[in-house]
């Protein structure tokens, strides 16, 4: 299982005022509140959700 490459992405900035799907999507990969971190796998998926709220993430 420690061959599966993951991701720690962190919500740098608040969905406020943001698109419902992007918000969306910033639940959909489990960050709640600005600063929270998730490690996630690294998938096609999540790039693509990543990819989409990129402004608001960062890849750490």
């Amino acid at each position: 299982m420690s061959d599966k490459k993951t991701l720690k992405v962190r919500l740098v900035k608040s969905p406020i005022g943001c698109k419902q799907s992007h918000r969306d999507t910033v639940r959909g990969l489990g960050l709640r509140r600005v600063n929270s971190e998730r490690v996630l796998e690294d998938t096609p998926a999540v790039r693509g959700m990543i990819n989409k709220i990129a402004y608001m993430v960062l890849v750490l």
